[in-house]
């Protein structure tokens, strides 16, 4: 692949995976800085010349979202006014996709506010991974590929050799997730009724299926607080599942979660590194799996002109 029109630059919420991704590539990050100053301002300084080149912002909106969040929308304002080419905005967790309708009355839709924001600054691209509804897509002016970690998380299991494995939906609304992932390892499925009096808080009601004996796996595309996920896993316990292991895509890990997440009755946590954890998060029942490889093959495909399609083609046909 040529490099020379290529150039991948990292932001403050991922530059570790940004780093692991240039490994993928054989490249090196581009030279950047961002400055924060005393009343909350940011500064981006670009380092190095980018005029006629294809950019690559690699940045997740994750905590501090409105800080990261900036710090990608002032980047790409940075390239543009330096004449790139095009720039491809890499957002592996896109912060603000759960507010992508109006629930009630008077409510913002803020994953389609966020989606103009970045069409404003200029962005030719955007490339994210398991979005919280499909229809975000729809929000975007600019063409958006959604990539799935289910295969990295699915090939993990598989290394597990685990036996009798049902695979548990949290809710209904991943039953399609869960089902996807319970074909891929042929194992049953089964789901978690609940209910959600408000936000962040859920109960459960029951369990549509059998998980007695059974190895479950609990996927799901997010981990806030921990609290509907940890309910789930007792609730499995006490129905007689055997062990229980917990997945998903974003570790958002919002205030006790890794507590809770640590002493629940789950063997293992397993995540993408789509966030990146602080130390102070790492706990010892957690396992990170990287999607830099992923996101590295997706860059390739974007740059050779090839399907990003053609990514999954590693993991089965059922991944495509």
């Amino acid at each position: 692949m040529k490099q020379e029109k290529l150039t991948i630059f990292a932001l403050s919420s991922s530059r570790k995976l940004a780093e692991k991704i240039c490994d993928q590539l054989d490249t090196q990050l581009g030279d950047c800085k961002v400055h924060h100053f005393a009343d909350g301002e940011i500064l981006v300084e670009v380092n190095e010349s980018v005029r006629g080149k294809h950019v690559y912002i690699i940045q997740s909106t994750s905590a501090p979202v409105s800080e990261n969040l900036m710090e990608l929308l002032i980047m790409i304002d940075a390239l543009k006014r330096a004449s790139a080419r095009e720039i491809t905005a890499i957002v592996p967790y896109y912060g603000y996709a759960r507010q992508d309708r109006k629930a009630k009355p008077r409510q913002p839709i803020t994953s389609k506010l966020v989606a103009d924001m970045l069409t404003t600054a200029g962005v030719n691209r955007v490339v994210t991974i398991d979005l919280h509804a499909a229809q975000i897509q729809g929000f975007f002016n600019v063409p958006i590929d959604d990539m799935n970690a289910l295969p990295i998380l699915c090939q993990y299991f598989k290394g597990l050799n685990l036996e009798d494995i049902c695979v548990v939906s949290p809710d209904h609304g991943g039953a399609t997730r869960a089902r996807r992932l319970a074909t891929a390892l042929h194992s049953e499925i089964a789901i978690i009724d609940k209910r959600r009096p408000k936000p962040n808080v859920a109960e459960v009601m029951g369990i549509i299926g059998n998980v007695e004996g059974k190895n479950c796996i609990m996927i799901d595309d997010m981990i806030d607080t921990g609290g509907t996920i940890v309910a789930g896993a007792k609730v499995l316990k006490e129905k007689g599942a055997k062990d229980i292991y917990i997945a998903c895509t974003h570790p958002v890990f919002s205030g006790e979660a890794c507590e809770r997440l640590q002493n629940s009755p789950a063997k293992q946590i397993v995540v993408t590194d789509t966030i990146e954890l602080p130390e102070e998060k790492i706990f010892d029942k957690l396992k990170i799996v990287s999607v830099s490889e992923l996101l590295a093959h997706t860059i390739k495909n974007i740059e050779e002109t090839k399907p990003v399609s053609d990514v999954f083609k590693v993991y089965g046909e059922g991944f495509m």
